[in-house]
Parts: C-alpha cells; sequence; structure tokens
C-alpha cells in the first residue's frame, strides 16, 4: 500500500456521485454504459489530484445491501418492516425531526430474512467491476487504486436470521461468503476497503441492553472479519468505520474511545475513520491517548459529506498537520468522511459540490505537505 513518504497522499472513501446517463440506462444499455462512466470517473479524480482512486462504486446498487444481491439464502420480506435500530435512541430523542426528515427512523423499513444457507454467487460482478477499474487506471496517471467491500457487521442490518442455530453460525456464514469477494478483490491488485458503518451504529441500542452486550456483539463481527480477510495481506487491506452517511442528528453515535480498540483489531494497514463532521471533529484527540500500531495508516476524514459548505483548503491543511503531528506524516492518508452517495440514488451533496470538496481536499494536502516535508 502507498505511503505518505514525500508529500501528504489523497483519497475518499468510495461512492461517488452517479452521472445521469448512467443512472437513467437500464438493463444491457446499463451494462454497455457502465465501463466508460467508470473510465470517465477515474479520469476525472486523477484530473483532481486524487492519488489513491476507485470506480465510484459506479457497479452497485448502494454501500451495503449490493450484497444481498450477490447472495443466496435472504429472502426480501417487502410487507416487515423491520425498526431502525442503528439509530439508537435518537429515534426517540429526534421523533419529530425523523418523521418529517428522515421516516425510515420512525417507521422502519421493509427488509430481508436468512431463510436458508448462505453462499456467494457475486463474481461475474465483482470481475466486470474490477475489470473496469483496472482499465480505466491504465488510461490515467494515479497512484494506486482500491476498491470497496461491505464488513461482516454491515451486511443485513435490516434482516434477521431465520436459518441458522446461533448468531455465531449466522455472522459466519455471512463472512465466508464475503470471503469470496474479498478474494477476487485482492487477486485483481487493487487494495481492499471494507466498509463497516452498522460496527459503529449499533452501540447505543445495544449498550441499553447492558454494559457487556455491545462489546459481544462487536467482537464477534470483528473476529468474523479477520476470519473473511485470513490470507490477504494486511498491506492490501483498509478499514472504514463511519457512524453512517444519512443525514440525521447522531447524537447517539458511538465515541470513537469506546469502539477504537476494536477498529485496531482488524488485520489491516490502514483505518479510514470520520474525522471532519461537527459531531467527530474533536475525537483527534483519541490519538494523543491512543498510540497506531507501527507499521499502520491513518486515514482521517478531513472533507465531510455532512454538509454543502466545501471546506476551505486551510482548514483542510490545519486538519491533516494536526494528524500528522500525532501520528507521524508518513502515516496519513488525507480521506473523506464517508461516500457522496449511500446508494447509487441518494445524492450527499451536489454533484458539483462533490468535486469542489475533492479539489479542497487535494489543495489542502499540498498545503499542508508544504508544512511538513
Amino acid at each position: 500500500m502507498k505511503r505518505s513518504t514525500d508529500r501528504i497522499l489523497t483519497t475518499h472513501v468510495g461512492s461517488l456521485i452517479r452521472p445521469k446517463a448512467l443512472l437513467d440506462a437500464q438493463g444491457p444499455a446499463h451494462e454497455a454504459a457502465l465501463p466508460q462512466a467508470v473510465a470517465d470517473v477515474v479520469a476525472r479524480q486523477a484530473q483532481t489530484g486524487i492519488d489513491v482512486v476507485n470506480d465510484g462504486e459506479f457497479g452497485k446498487s448502494g454501500w451495503a445491501n449490493y450484497a444481498l444481491e450477490r447472495m443466496s439464502g435472504f429472502e426480501p420480506r417487502p410487507d416487515t418492516l423491520y425498526p431502525a435500530v442503528w439509530l439508537g435512541r435518537d429515534r426517540i430523542r429526534f421523533a419529530d425531526f425523523m418523521a418529517a426528515e428522515f421516516p425510515r427512523g420512525v417507521t422502519g423499513t421493509p427488509g430481508h430474512a436468512c431463510v436458508g444457507p448462505l453462499a456467494y454467487h457475486g463474481e461475474d460482478s465483482v470481475r466486470r467491476d474490477l475489470a473496469n477499474l483496472e482499465d480505466a487506471a491504465a488510461a490515467a496517471p494515479v497512484e494506486e487504486t482500491f476498491f470497496t467491500a461491505v464488513a461482516p457487521a454491515s451486511v443485513g442490518y435490516d434482516a434477521r436470521n431465520e436459518y441458522y442455530p446461533s448468531e455465531r453460525d449466522y455472522v459466519l456464514a455471512i463472512a465466508d461468503a464475503l470471503r469470496h469477494e474479498y478474494r477476487e478483490i485482492h487477486k485483481a491488485g487493487a487494495v481492499l476497503q471494507v466498509d463497516d458503518a452498522v460496527l459503529a451504529n449499533m452501540y447505543d441500542s445495544l449498550v441499553q441492553q447492558g454494559p457487556k452486550r455491545y462489546r459481544e456483539w462487536a467482537q464477534l463481527r470483528v473476529d468474523a472479519l479477520n476470519h473473511a480477510l485470513r490470507g490477504i495481506p494486511p498491506d492490501r487491506v483498509r478499514y472504514h468505520v463511519c457512524f453512517g452517511s444519512w443525514h440525521v442528528p447522531h447524537v447517539a453515535d458511538a465515541p470513537l474511545e469506546e469502539i477504537i480498540d476494536l477498529v485496531l483489531q482488524v488485520n489491516a494497514q490502514a483505518y479510514s475513520l470520520e474525522a471532519a463532521n461537527v459531531r467527530h471533529e474533536h475525537e483527534w484527540r483519541v490519538w494523543e491517548k491512543v498510540k497506531l500500531p507501527a507499521g499502520k495508516i491513518l486515514i482521517p476524514g478531513v472533507v465531510t459529506h455532512h454538509t454543502i459548505s466545501v471546506e476551505h483548503p486551510r482548514l483542510v491543511a490545519d486538519r491533516i498537520v494536526r494528524f500528522a503531528r500525532l501520528v507521524g506524516r508518513e502515516n496519513v492518508i488525507a480521506g473523506t468522511d464517508c461516500g457522496f452517495s449511500q446508494t447509487n440514488t441518494i445524492e450527499r451533496v451536489h454533484s458539483s459540490v462533490m468535486w469542489a470538496k475533492l479539489e479542497a481536499l487535494v489543495e489542502g494536502a499540498r498545503i499542508a505537505s508544504a508544512e511538513l516535508f
């Protein structure tokens, strides 16, 4: 994995806003349009100055539930509403807001049930997307490519197990299925990024059940992720933990200091964490107490999807410099808080704002590099 050896490198979390032409295309037309759309978004990242790029997740329907489309064993339950427990007590604290702005927080949403043995059958889809990324990167001057896949903890967060005899059996079955996708990404030569919002999101709900319940729940899923990653060198893995890109108050978010030890257990070289939004920016202080393990890389979000305001490059640089002085400049890659398009149709900011934020990221890294190197 590339490191910031002579300047601060830049990257992002993964999901970028899809062009309208790609969204409008259906079936064979979508398949035909996908390679050019990926080529265009990789070229745009390179032109912007992003060093470690991806395909924008253009081949996926969403950040997590795409995985259910690539597994057998899950059955849609369109008539069953699953409560949004991953919002914690914010569902109650901000009930009026939720009803007006985020109805699923109050009503829940239709989900899935695991009704049979889980098996992965998405090889063709992931190979298609990896080939599109490889072809696009070959035509653009980029430092490195990464490719995202969901973590076991974040699969089926609006779902329930009706088949496996225990929670452990269910979670390990998910991990075994995901392992096929992880291995395809590694074999293709891209850095594997594992995305995990739900690991943090379940904190508030589960700690209400008792002081040990969240730790038990999360430890099983971290162990399952490491099980799925076995055989893949840690220096080809980065692990992204966020608090969800959904636009809600986020008062119930897990404190980073309560989960950082779990995050650092994952067999990855780099850890991508939210650090720019107003609920979490203060958590740079965690790194005053917690030592980043030797050889590891921190990818802090220094621009955020949570606001349409475009960060000033000087602010971005200040954030980068602060982290570099805490963990070492060579151990920092500047990133974003989360994806800008949570599903293929949900845009967190306008596409023009997204690109302006990525430009600010690059300029901020340039300013920080001049001070640090």
